[in-house]
């Protein structure tokens, strides 16, 4: 199962203002052929990011590739004004952000993969299809799983569990799988934005230590979007169940159990992240610190099971021969990180930066949030997240930092992370469930039910504006 860990994942990851003495030597080369080249370059390689389903070339390398041209560019430019030391210090405060962020998600990233070798997602699977469900009532169980674990695991791993069980047992009922696909893409999605570990945007939100001019966006101010969030599903989910199919699907599967060792696995990922929670609220450190201390704690497990004769297990896929499995190592795990996505994010990183330090950002800044107002600009970013990432076009906001209240960053938090739901294209979790159940769950199925998705969007925003009035 391969991990995108949008979800648990985090980013320390936005560039900050520098001093006024190091902006005194910055220069404005948004006309310049510099600027307009390094535009270029980014929105060349983005085009090959949103076309990775249907050429095959991984996300991360163009991207990374676009990132060392756009800061070449600056630093040639820069080095021929007799100024190095401004572009050498803006790109060193990038790299200083992507390395947390990296630490960060790789930790997440070996807790899940983990768990998945231990069996838990699979125990949970065979539960579900041994309970002999009717095709409706796996349509709401399965989306409320997807709404419910999202916030602690990936969108991408949740789609994937839970459309396994939907590919398990209505594989031939194409009209189901579609149905329950839409609904898991936006379940996950949706779940995602209540919890600052749902989803990277949220953690990206968290991390920025964000002062609005009514109060901190802190921990527990996400919490706020529970309700939104859970509008966003459910207005969607209750019509589409009504195209569901009332009858049992046929068949019956076998009730995996759990590895030895899977509970305390557990124990310690939900350890971790309080670790990394009271990191950052109480001690006032990056939550990395967390998350890296709860790695040790999951290496020393590891070692326990190592010495205890405990075997490891892993997917075909990674060449594993089971009937010859071998001794419990956690570094096997940490391997099996999904590198593609953490340079992928490496790209996006630097890339956005770079366009900052040109002055992009700033004239963005200013038409959309200066133009338009921050509730329709937020609204407008989260139509534009169903086509581009959220990632990129969420760290392009928080490098803006537009004078927002407390409502509108937990507004702009909640479309960027549920605007994706509004296109198969717009979210890991659609892409990868469109692989998933190929013939059944396809980009126009999906299209289809968009409105019905969007009346969801809409749902969440109104009910974010009347619950949450208090934070404008």
């Amino acid at each position: 199962m391969k991990k995108t860990f949008s979800l648990l994942s985090a980013s320390l990851l936005i560039p900050s203002l520098a001093s006024a003495s190091e902006h005194s030597a910055r220069v404005n080369l948004t006309g310049h052929w510099v600027g307009i080249t390094a535009l270029v370059v980014f929105a060349a390689a983005y085009l090959f990011v949103m076309a990775e389903e249907f050429i095959h070339l991984r996300k991360s390398k163009p991207v990374m590739l676009a990132a060392g041209i756009i800061w070449v560019l600056i630093a040639w430019h820069y080095q021929s004004q007799g100024i190095p030391h401004e572009v050498e210090n803006a790109f060193k405060h990038n790299l200083e952000e992507y390395a947390e962020l990296l630490l960060f998600l790789i930790v997440a990233m070996t807790y899940i993969i983990a768990m998945e070798e231990r069996q838990v997602f699979e125990a949970l699977r065979t539960w579900l299809i041994r309970k002999g469900l009717s095709y409706r009532a796996l349509f709401w169980v399965t989306g409320l799983l997807a709404f419910f674990i999202s916030p602690v695991a990936d969108n991408m791993t949740t789609a994937l569990l839970m459309g396994a069980v939907v590919m398990a047992v209505g594989g031939s009922n194409k009209k189901f799988v579609l149905l329950s696909c839409i609904n898991l893409v936006v379940a996950a999605n949706a779940g995602g934005t209540f919890s600052p570990f749902g989803d990277i945007t949220t953690l990206m939100v968290w991390q920025k230590n964000i002062i609005a001019p009514n109060g901190p966006v802190t921990f527990w101010t996400f919490f706020s979007l529970f309700l939104p969030a859970l509008a966003n599903w459910l207005v969607p989910a209750a019509i589409m169940s009504l195209a569901v199919p009332d009858e049992k699907p046929k068949g019956n599967s076998i009730q995996l159990p759990l590895r030895r060792g899977a509970l305390v696995i557990i124990a310690l990922f939900f350890i971790t992240i309080a670790m990394a929670v009271l990191a950052h609220s109480l001690l006032e450190l990056p939550p990395v610190l967390g998350m890296l201390t709860g790695l040790g704690l999951l290496q020393l497990y590891a070692f326990r099971l190592k010495v205890g004769g405990e075997k490891s297990y892993l997917p075909q896929a990674a060449g594993a021969d089971f009937s010859n499995p071998v001794p419990y190592d956690i570094y096997s795990k940490i391997a099996r990180a999904e590198w593609d996505t953490l340079f992928f994010f490496y790209g996006v990183i630097i890339c956005v930066g770079g366009l900052g330090f040109l002055g992009y950002l700033t004239v963005l800044s200013q038409a959309i949030y200066g133009g338009w107002g921050a509730t329709n600009a937020n609204i407008a970013i989260g139509i534009i997240s169903a086509v581009i990432d959220n990632i990129p076009v969420m760290f392009a906001v928080l490098s803006m930092m537009p004078d927002m209240s407390t409502g509108q960053w937990m507004l702009v938090t909640l479309t960027a992370g549920v605007g994706g739901s509004l296109l198969s294209i717009g979210s890991a979790a659609g892409v990868a469930l469109m692989g998933q159940a190929r013939g059944s769950y396809t980009f126009f199925g999906h299209l289809k039910w968009t409105p019905v998705v969007a009346l969801g969007y809409a749902a969440s925003i109104a009910v974010h504006m009347l619950v949450n009035r208090h934070m404008f």
